[in-house]
């Protein structure tokens, strides 16, 4: 028995409550266990996002969620968890509806807005027959995202409207954000169409590219309706480094440090001090 819950609840519950709930991209199982353990310690509602790309890499759809379904008995994970497809093409939200994922991102952003639309509906009703949360997203997100890449825009509030009407548990928005690391020459998320699409919207938006926009940013966007943003980078970034450290630093051949226990520790707690400090900024601290 499934202990994971979709997302709908909890993301009403940031709407109305001006907080937002982390996204964690997870990429194999110390990354959802550092997730999980996190937070359970923060008492924070979180949702673990998997990618097509990601979800390949670790076996399949089955794999992923059997093992995050184990970690969360195994572990005794009591708040609120969702596993959820992130940029998921129409095909890989139609094959999670069976394979034990909670909720489902339909990326149509590339396609002609007519067909996203269409699609949209048919995956809102598919989803709701299943008890499962449907994110839906217009206006491209910047930067690359397994695959896909965006210059990024803002999206039109009619569309976003048109998409509202479908009741998905929430909506992804272009909001002059990117994926991956910010470049020099950024400067700000479009705090002036925010309004307009939030408005339009009526429920959380999702803000995706949540690593390196400034905090002040980011809690500024929460004010404005953003209840959901996604956290890859960042994570990817201080694992690395951590693991960087140890092997430069030569304590890779000390004893039996070759031991993968030993060589990814660091890389662990780097993790679970990042999704900590995202739980913090994002308000969700306490919250589950």
């Amino acid at each position: 028995m499934t202990r994971l819950v979709n997302a709908r609840e909890i993301i009403q519950k940031a709407y109305e409550g001006k907080y937002a709930i982390p996204h964690i991209n997870i990429n194999n199982l110390e990354w959802a266990k550092a997730v999980l353990i996190t937070a359970q310690e923060k008492n924070s509602p979180v949702i673990l996002g998997a990618t097509g790309g990601a979800i390949k890499w670790m076996g399949g759809l089955q794999t992923v969620s059997g093992m995050v379904n184990g970690l969360m008995e195994d572990l005794n994970i009591t708040v609120p968890v969702v596993l959820h497809i992130d940029h998921g093409s129409y095909e890989l939200c139609k094959q999670a509806l069976n394979k034990g994922f909670t909720s489902v991102m339909y990326d149509g952003s590339h396609e002609p807005f007519a067909t996203n639309l269409e699609k949209s509906k048919e995956l809102a009703q598919l989803t709701a027959a299943k008890n499962i949360s449907l994110e839906v997203e217009v206006g491209t997100i910047g930067g690359e995202e397994d695959g896909i890449v965006g210059d990024g825009e803002v999206a039109k509030p009619k569309e976003i409207a048109q998409l509202a009407a479908l009741n998905p548990a929430m909506i992804a928005a272009g909001i002059g954000n990117i994926h991956g690391p910010y470049p020099e020459s950024w400067t700000s998320l479009a705090f002036e169409a925010i309004e307009d699409i939030s408005k339009a919207a009526g429920r959380g938006l999702v803000l995706h590219g949540g690593s390196g926009i400034p905090v002040e940013q980011v809690q500024k966007a929460i004010l404005m309706g953003v209840s959901k943003i996604n956290v890859n980078t960042e994570l990817q970034q201080s694992n690395a480094a951590a693991i960087k450290e140890f092997v430069i630093s030569g304590k890779i051949d000390q004893g039996k440090n070759f031991d993968p226990r030993k060589l990814l520790a660091g890389g662990f707690e780097a993790m679970k001090a990042t999704v900590a400090s995202k739980m913090d900024e994002f308000g969700s601290t306490n919250k589950a």
